[in-house]
């Protein structure tokens, strides 16, 4: 092997192993929400009561997604600092609620559940789906302020 044969090989050969570091992906950035300062990032609409929360733990889950842990106890954590977001939309849906108490069967398991069951249901949904999305499309987390993601 020629000394010029030899650089070229290692010159490759770091940058494989640069790619394995990175484990060979590349970010995917059309699956990824795009921060902006103060701008809501949401699913559901403005006026949607879930709003808040959705926004919430999709901050959470992008900041948090970058964590050595299960997806499912990210998401969990995720969920457990939105918990103020969580506990307002819920206080606004019981003081909007029928004497009958709002019981019902759930319109995806057929199960009986309540508008708080669902609340929580939807919550632990959405942040395991943002931690995956953020680590699928090696999604950068949103700005930070005092350790806390701007918006939330």
């Amino acid at each position: 092997m020629t000394r010029h044969t030899l650089t070229t090989f290692v010159a490759l050969a770091a940058l494989g192993l640069a790619a394995c570091g990175d484990r060979g992906r590349m970010t995917n950035a059309g699956i990824c929400a795009d921060f902006k300062a103060g701008q809501a990032q949401t699913t559901p609409t403005a006026n949607d009561a879930a709003a808040p929360v959705d926004d919430c733990l999709r901050r959470w889950a992008y900041s948090l997604a970058g964590s050595r842990d299960r997806a499912d106890v990210v998401a969990e954590a995720a969920v457990a600092a939105c918990n103020p977001a969580l506990s307002r939309w819920s206080q606004a849906t019981l003081s909007q609620q029928t004497p009958s108490g709002g019981e019902g069967l759930s319109l995806t398991t057929g199960e009986p559940t309540n508008p708080l069951a669902e609340h929580s249901a939807f919550a632990r949904g959405r942040a395991l789906l943002y931690v995956v999305q953020a680590r699928a499309g090696r999604c950068a987390p949103p700005p930070t302020a005092n350790g806390l993601p701007v918006g939330t």
